[in-house]
């Protein structure tokens, strides 16, 4: 049998999904991973990105920081992580062996697109709309709550897109030190020779990437015909077309 039939036989066979390390538990694995991770660089990033954002200053210097991730490879990362005295190789619940190291890496991953848009998203609020907002007497809080955030947030919401995507498919990594996921799958087939596995375990993460991919996109769209409806009434009408 050729190489893609057999990809095919893996993929269309019921043992190939079921039971203990099968394709259904390696995916929930990837999910969990990737979900916490997100949340840990929406926890860390967005309230940075948000807050300099509104105050106008330091956005060069976070950018650049955070944009040094993207030239730092995760596995490099992951590989110093699990060799230091912490968080190292310990085993961290559902996590898997290397847990903590793992979800630090796929985190810091996830910064550089949620820093980058949620910073310019709040910059690029229009400067007559932050006026009027002015003029009605708001607070800096007020402001930032009532107008600036809600008018940022689909621009804000393309960077968690972003990040989602990346991050699960980067999870495979986990694999590479005996984690959990779909990488699993991946290392052992193609260790094994059984490149017919290694190869439908990675066509299913690149099915579920465009699946989320879809999804959050959906997502963004919902966003962005509510967005103005968030904003004060009376600053909708002094500022018109700004919106």
């Amino acid at each position: 049998m050729s190489l893609f039939e057999l990809t095919w036989q893996y993929l269309t066979t019921a043992a190939s999904w079921t039971g203990s390390g099968g394709l259904l538990d390696r995916l929930a694995e990837q999910l969990l991973l990737t979900v916490t991770a997100l949340l840990m660089g929406l926890l860390v990033g967005l309230p940075v990105a948000l807050w300099l954002g509104h105050i106008g200053r330091g956005g060069f210097l976070a950018i650049n920081i955070s944009n040094i991730g993207r030239a730092v490879p995760t596995f490099a990362l992951l590989a110093v992580l699990v060799t230091a005295d912490w968080p190292g190789p310990a085993q961290l619940g559902p996590y898997g062996r290397a847990g903590l190291a793992t979800l630090i890496a796929l985190a810091l991953f996830a910064l550089p697109p949620l820093v980058t848009t949620t910073y310019t998203a709040i910059r690029e609020v229009p400067d007559d709309v932050l006026e009027a907002a002015d003029g009605m007497g708001m607070s800096g809080v007020q402001r930032f709550w009532r107008v600036e955030l809600p008018l940022a947030l689909p621009l804000m919401m393309s960077g968690v897109r972003l990040a989602l995507v990346q991050v699960w498919a980067t999870a495979t990594i986990a694999a590479l030190v005996a984690g959990p996921g779909v990488g699993a799958i991946i290392v052992s087939g193609f260790a094994r020779n059984h490149y017919s596995e290694g190869i439908g375990a990675a066509l299913v993460v690149a099915a579920v990437a465009l699946v989320l991919e879809v999804a959050a996109a959906g997502a963004q769209k919902l966003v962005e015909p509510t967005r103005e409806r968030r904003v004060p009434a009376k600053v909708r009408a002094v500022v018109g077309d700004s919106l």
